[in-house]
């Protein structure tokens, strides 16, 4: 069952006034853009929601903000997945956020634009929201107490794909500036991958991730420029990964790629393969391995400066 919503009623709140200060405990929303996306275009009709908390027909990306009780000064950036045909926000997004927020870390869940929902930039569209995002947090830091160096980035799935790009394209021009925040770096200070999708290529390009960037069996030109570990490189953020060997819709395959391209570039990797989890386990799937992810995470976290 499919429920039509207004755009800035995501489940996180009412739209944050841009000039108040953050509140403690605050939820809300925050468009990314001034006006309409860069190439303009879109879906037609409203937003909507699934019965199982994903949405898709984004009009209007944005961020639901996350404000913890006692804000540590540092940020996270939140994608969600859904084989970027929509965006699991109740199953991945949220849960990470208020995770995040019980541990002092400002969370925002990206509500990003779909690449074949009308939009004329296509596969690019879903870079340019995630780069414009963390630029978006660092003008905002000021408001929400933020440290400018301690703005890092979670992804799960399609939306660890997104955050893989946003951590290795950080310095593409993807879209002509709109404002100030544009001068500000779309670099996270450190990039966490939840059972990401890495690669296009053949022999793991059966995922709807794929289908939806470079098409069922694309160009492999194509494939191999949109796929993450191809824009590994000295200097990168930091990258934690963890992916359950029973995934069968993301292959297991996909972290070790992106693994091996970070120590060959030097960037710091911490890789985590537990044997069971399947995919989706978001914050863990009880009974399984995953379930100890969140504190092999937060140790990391803690290692990079982002915990007290």
């Amino acid at each position: 069952m499919r429920m039509n919503r207004r755009a800035l009623l995501l489940g996180a709140g009412a739209t944050v006034a841009a000039g108040s200060p953050a509140v403690a405990g605050e939820t809300g929303f925050v468009p990314l853009w001034p006006g309409t996306p860069p190439g303009g275009g879109g879906p037609s009709g409203p937003m909507e929601a699934t019965d199982r908390g994903a949405i898709l027909s984004i009009t209007v990306p944005g961020l639901e903000v996350f404000v913890p009780e006692i804000p540590n000064g540092a940020a996270v950036l939140v994608a969600a997945g859904g084989g970027y045909r929509r965006i699991m926000m109740e199953l991945e997004a949220r849960p990470a956020a208020r995770w995040l927020a019980a541990r002092g870390i400002t969370a925002f869940a990206l509500v990003y634009r779909l690449p074949r929902e009308d939009w004329p930039v296509g596969r690019l569209a879903p870079l340019q929201d995630a780069q414009r995002a963390l630029r978006l947090i660092r003008a905002r830091a000021g408001r929400y107490g933020l440290d400018p160096e301690r703005i890092g980035a979670l992804g799960f799935s399609a939306g660890g794909y997104l955050v893989g790009l946003a951590a290795t394209r950080f310095d593409r021009p993807t879209y002509d500036p709109v404002d100030a925040a544009d001068a500000l770096s779309a670099r996270p200070s450190g990039a966490a991958l939840a059972y990401p999708v890495i690669t296009l290529e053949q022999p793991y390009d059966g995922t709807s991730t794929a289908h939806q960037v470079v098409g069922r069996h694309g160009d492999p030109a194509l494939a191999h420029e949109w796929s993450v570990q191809t824009g590994v490189r000295a200097g990168g953020p930091p990258v934690f990964l963890v992916h359950a060997e029973d995934d069968q819709v993301a292959d297991a395959a996909n972290t070790r790629i992106m693994a091996q391209a970070c120590m060959r570039a030097g960037v710091p990797v911490e890789l985590h393969l537990p044997q069971t989890g399947r995919h989706g386990f978001g914050m863990g799937r009880p009974g399984t391995e995953s379930e100890s992810w969140p504190g092999w995470y937060e140790a990391w976290l803690r290692q990079a400066g982002m915990l007290g």
